[in-house]
């Protein structure tokens, strides 16, 4: 009988070190998509792997504080952030560390991750011009760059030049056409305003709408989530504009990325390895698209009938890691043209 016992407590030990062990499986996750655009996926990633996945979302500059601010204490195993000029902060405060993993360097284009393993796209989002169906035709439209044409003039709404995705955008023209023919560019582009900037990409959506420009730049995914919004008012204004992929003669319409990397004080260094490819599989890269409208980093996944429903379209293949590298670049840029 005390064998017996015995023999029975050592199975509770083992089972219950074993217990212990696969709770402790687990990544934690700084993130600055809203819980609804994560959570499903984070879940069927802890049904397949068993691997816990702790979320904490917040505004993306704010998380990059906090990241900064705990520094080697942080808790946080991976961050992951919008735009590509966001990530390029990251890594340059030194708050990513170095990943090589095969299936992401197969899976996601060259293009669209850190070229040293510091942060991989896990979707993307494009910025075309978006014009009002009832007072613009689309064979007046070609690039970004002749939007400087005397004929937009007060016609443009676009966001201010705080806004990481503008300034991505102006990086990426800086890297084709140069600073000089870019700064040009700005002075004219700014010239044809038809509003200060204020709000936020549906804002400018919604402005078009009424009339109070005729051509706005956003990126597409608001633009989903408006015609799916469920709020009249939002599908009437998104109804009222189309989408015009601009510059398809030659390099291609401007796209950014989602991504994410390993913190530099990740303690579940594989965990989270294992979580990134796991949201560039298939499986995942359908989620965001039909979730939130992104296209997907990897070629051949599938894709929403809303994305399918705007067509097909040239992006332009410029390495993301150069938006970054060319921000401050660009920041400076748009000050001088007045670009507020």
């Amino acid at each position: 009988m005390n064998i017996t016992k015995a023999l029975f407590a050592v199975v509770i030990l083992l089972f219950g070190s074993n217990a212990s062990m696969a709770a402790s499986e687990e990544a934690n996750l700084y993130s600055a998509r809203k819980e609804a655009l994560i959570k499903p996926l984070l879940d069927q990633f802890t049904r397949e792997t068993g691997i816990k996945v702790n979320l904490v979302t917040g505004k993306a500059d704010a998380l990059l504080k906090r990241l900064q601010s705990e520094g080697a204490n942080s808790p946080a195993d991976l961050l992951i952030t919008t735009d590509s000029g966001r990530l390029h902060r990251a890594h340059s405060a030194g708050l990513l560390q170095q990943v090589k993993s095969e299936k992401l360097n197969t899976v996601v284009p060259p293009h669209l991750r850190n070229p040293e393993g510091y942060w991989f796209g896990l979707s993307v989002r494009a910025r075309p011009i978006f014009y009002a169906k009832d007072r613009v035709k689309p064979e007046e439209l070609s690039t970004y760059e002749a939007l400087t044409d005397k004929k937009w003039k007060g016609r443009i709404c676009i966001r201010s030049s705080n806004n990481i995705y503008n300034q991505s955008l102006v990086a990426s023209m800086i890297a084709h056409n140069g600073a000089e023919a870019t700064q040009q560019w700005a002075d004219a582009f700014v010239g044809n305003f038809a509003r200060p900037p204020k709000g936020g990409d549906r804002d400018q959506i919604k402005a078009a709408a009424a009339g109070q420009c005729d051509i706005a730049i956003a990126n597409t995914y608001y633009y989903g989530g408006m015609l799916i919004s469920g709020d009249y008012a939002q599908i009437k204004a998104a109804n009222s504009v189309a989408i015009f992929w601009p510059n398809q003669d030659g390099r291609g319409t401007h796209v950014n990325v989602s991504g994410v990397g390993v913190t530099k004080a990740a303690t579940n260094r594989e965990n989270a390895i294992k979580l990134i490819e796991f949201l560039v599989s298939p499986e995942s890269q359908l989620w965001y698209a039909e979730a939130n409208n992104e296209y997907p980093v990897v070629e051949g996944a599938g894709t929403s009938e809303i994305l399918k429903s705007w067509g097909d379209f040239k992006p332009d293949n410029l390495s993301l890691a150069r938006l970054g590298e060319l921000n401050a670049d660009a920041v400076r840029l748009m000050d001088r043209a007045g670009w507020r």
